[in-house]
């Protein structure tokens, strides 16, 4: 009996398809399988189907890493946002939905995408000019990618009679984004047997184009994406510039993701937060720095700054309410609802527990409360129902507006003291490891 593999948690290279049905997103995610466990590597692809008001479209997502002896893969199912190294789009809004999920990252990923547009059902029900304009997708693409490799993929699929798969493919081949020789990727296509002939001309299409950076005809984009390691000079707010002085101080490639997180900081809590946030992620590069992470991308204190954030922006009571007393809101379902000057009513439905009720008390008199388990069943038999709140109504929201107003003193509930807690064992966990294993250490903080 072979003895079990150990389990390598090393950087997977990692490719994500947006295709509409009939475009053959299922089989240029198997040739790309297919091509990679030709030349030895560990592939995998999962698919999610969804809805686009055209024929349906599906998120194929495949992770690949080169051969490790006597070590197994551990591969993810779904993309996670900021972690996706190639974006492919069988259509140009297929690639405005990628960035809007934030599979693209300015610092990473090539974006490769067909200019051709396929109308969605909006488009082609008002009458006269509904047509969405692409520009606002063109002009995205080149901020929200590192790379971008964009032309008429559909024209030169009818061109060689085939789907436009084929010229996706080739356009990825020819990016030389994927360590493999162009001849794997045809011989994937051949072992195909139907079609093959027209699949290999849209290959080597797509290949062409991809491969002539000096091709500059109208409808193609070959080039890297404008710097975005820039920050803002300012951000307008005395309090904040300092807190953005910080920033500059980090590494270029931490930068953009320690704004992002600063920002969400003050959202949540305010300036002191944020200023709390920006220590942590400034002692975490420090680390990085100690365990070589300046030669490795410093992908620790990246993976830190995006997820430090998160943990310290966690989901509470308080934020709930606050964001549903926001004025912002009742603006947005309104324009939403085409509501106009016209009154609009709005019922939260909502359900507390005695958990999240004492998790609102100070951290010492919530501990004793939960030490108590008779006293939590009779809070818990008084709280534990269905409520409905009407937000419109001055009664109601005055409820959820008292709750918000926690909000100066959240740092000193018991919820906070408990996320808090968790997160310095996790950052512990992470930091550990830095000057044993690089990339068990990103997998942590991950």
């Amino acid at each position: 009996m072979n003895a079990p593999s150990r389990i390598t948690f090393d950087k997977p290279l990692s490719v994500a398809i947006l295709a509409m049905g009939g475009q053959g997103g299922g089989v240029l995610a198997d040739w790309i399988v297919a091509a990679a466990e030709a030349n030895g590597w560990h592939a995998q692809s999962t698919s999610v189907p969804g809805v686009a008001q055209r024929t349906g479209a599906t998120l194929y997502y495949i992770e690949m890493l080169p051969p490790r002896d006597g070590q197994a893969p551990v591969l993810a199912l779904m993309p996670t946002p900021g972690d996706v190294d190639v974006v492919i789009g069988a259509e140009l809004m297929e690639a405005g939905r990628s960035i809007l999920r934030g599979l693209t990252t300015p610092d990473r990923t090539l974006l490769i995408t067909s200019t051709h547009r396929a109308y969605a059902v909006a488009e082609k029900e008002k009458p006269g000019e509904s047509i969405a304009d692409p520009q606002a997708v063109n002009d995205a693409t080149r901020v929200a990618a590192k790379r971008v490799i964009a032309f008429d993929m559909e024209r030169a699929a009818r061109h060689n009679g085939t789907v436009v798969s084929a010229p996706i493919l080739g356009a990825l081949a020819g990016a030389g984004v994927l360590p493999f020789p162009r001849q794997s990727f045809e011989d994937v296509i051949r072992s195909g047997g139907k079609g093959t002939e027209a699949s290999l001309k849209g290959f080597a299409a797509g290949y062409t184009r991809a491969a002539e950076t000096s091709n500059e005809l109208p409808d193609a984009r070959i080039a890297p994406a404008k710097d975005k390691s820039l920050l803002p000079v300012t951000l307008g707010n005395a309090e904040l510039d300092p807190l953005l002085a910080r920033i500059h101080a980090l590494p270029s490639a931490v930068q953009p993701m320690a704004l992002a997180g600063l920002k969400r900081m003050v959202d949540f809590q305010d300036v002191a937060y944020g200023g709390d946030y920006l220590g942590r992620i400034e002692s975490l590069v420090a680390l990085d720095d100690k365990s070589g992470g300046a030669d490795r991308g410093h992908g620790f204190s990246m993976a830190a700054a995006k997820y430090v954030a998160n943990a310290m922006a966690y989901d509470d009571v308080i934020g709930v309410a606050d964001l549903k007393t926001r004025s912002s809101r009742f603006r947005r379902i309104a324009a939403a609802m085409n509501a106009g000057d016209a009154p609009l009513y709005m019922t939260e439905f909502m359900h507390p527990r005695a958990d999240e009720l004492v998790r609102l008390l100070p951290a010492g008199l919530g501990r004793w409360v939960i030490a108590r388990p008779g006293l939590m069943r009779a809070i818990d038999g008084m709280v534990n129902k269905g409520r409905q709140v009407q937000t419109a109504k001055l009664s109601g929201f005055l409820q959820l507006y008292a709750v918000a107003g926690l909000r100066p003193r959240r740092r000193k509930l018991l919820r906070h003291a408990e996320e808090m807690a968790h997160m310095e064992h996790w950052l512990a966990l992470a930091t550990s490891q830095l000057g044993k294993n690089y990339g068990l250490a990103c997998g942590i903080i991950s």
